[in-house]
């Protein structure tokens, strides 16, 4: 649109040259049409005074010098075509303003039908671009909402750990105090019986089952990391679809709402 607009006054440029200079053809021929008009009428009233003067009139005089043929004097002929010439002239300058008139009215009506027409497919353009933006931006909320769930999952699921691993302490303590005790049986009490070997075994175990825990943990508060970066990268880009939309909605399509009429565009109003 901007590009026909500025392609549009460069054509209206180039037109108001051509209408200025047509108008300033016309007043020059103006001019000389009135100069002849003029210098007619004044030769009619000249010829007139002679036609009416006789041997009664009192204001006739002797002139000696006007016997002579003046140099500078045209003939009927150059006479005839002097004036057939500016009548020609002037109706030729008549003609071309009357066609380039006409000319203007077209490029008038022509450009702003042109203007309305790419109006009317910026603002079907704008109207669509909205939509998508409508569209993108409910999906996105969709999206975050689906992640808020999955984030109070995973906050829900490493408190659930933490508390796995604490409910895993007192048992812990309980089978290491038992070996730590057993340890000071004297002598060849020392023995490594089947108790013993179920006590090293259930430490084992549950050392094994807590540092699978943690890690657990671990991947459950980077799995929460990443969907907090997720939510916020959701909310960014939430919060750039709706000033989009404000700035094109609310702004360009408000703005646009005004865009001159057809016959403003054509400069008849």
């Amino acid at each position: 649109e901007a590009e026909l607009i500025r392609n549009i006054q460069e054509l209206l440029k180039r037109t108001l040259m051509q209408a200025g200079n047509q108008l300033r053809l016309n007043r020059d021929f103006k001019e000389v049409c009135e100069i002849d008009w003029s210098d007619k009428v004044e030769t009619y009233n000249i010829d007139d005074k002679c036609g009416r003067c006789s041997e009664r009139s009192t204001n006739i005089q002797f002139h000696p010098s006007s016997g002579k043929y003046e140099e500078s004097a045209s003939t009927p002929e150059t006479w005839a075509k002097f004036s057939h010439d500016n009548i020609y002239r002037a109706e030729r300058e008549k003609m071309a303003s009357l066609s380039l008139r006409a000319l203007i009215d077209n490029i008038l009506h022509d450009v702003s039908e042109d203007l309305r027409t790419q109006c009317a497919a910026v603002n079907e353009a704008f109207a669509k671009r909205c939509e998508e933006l409508d569209d993108t931006k409910h999906k996105l909320e969709h999206h975050l909402k689906t992640i808020l769930k999955q984030i109070g999952d995973q906050e829900a699921s490493i408190a659930a750990l933490k508390q796995a691993i604490k409910d895993k302490e007192a048992p812990m303590k309980v089978a290491q105090t038992r070996l730590y005790d057993r340890s000071f049986r004297p002598n060849v009490e020392l023995c490594r019986d089947e108790a013993q070997f179920r006590l090293i075994k259930e430490v084992e175990e549950l050392t094994e089952s807590i540092e699978s825990l943690k890690q657990n943990q671990l991947e459950s508060e980077q799995s929460l990391r990443n969907l907090e970066d997720t939510r916020m990268n959701l909310e960014k880009e939430i919060a750039v679809k709706t000033n989009s939309i404000f700035i094109d909605r609310q702004k360009c399509m408000a703005l646009r709402t005004r865009y001159p009429a057809v016959l403003k565009l054509a400069g008849y109003q």
